[in-house]
């Protein structure tokens, strides 16, 4: 259940920085790419929530993903809104995830 609910508000976290990169700069690649890593990251924890296991494998996919590129992101700007902070929330959200796996649940 832990990994429905990380999977869910990073998704929501996603459409919400899409949005606002949208406003503040007016960058349609954030309102696109935000809004589709989030409706993935939402299908997926559905799909899991419904008991269908590659809803997991999904939202592990999507959030590792999201990750790599806040990463690169932050590494070329060095600043921590938002691509840090998307780094550290992705991280925690991952560490949920994968810690279903170590536990079984």
């Amino acid at each position: 259940m832990q990994s429905i609910i990380a999977a869910s508000l990073y998704g929501i976290l996603a459409i919400i920085g899409g949005i606002i990169g949208y406003k503040k700069a007016g960058s349609k690649v954030s309102l696109i790419s935000g809004t589709i890593s989030g409706l993935l990251l939402l299908v997926a924890a559905y799909l899991e929530f419904q008991g269908q296991s590659w809803g997991f494998t999904l939202a592990v996919i999507i959030t590792s993903i999201l990750v790599i590129v806040f990463a690169i992101r932050f590494i070329k700007t060095r600043k921590l809104m938002p691509a840090g902070l998307m780094v550290v929330l992705g991280l925690v959200s991952l560490g949920v995830m994968l810690s279903q796996l170590v536990v079984g649940s």
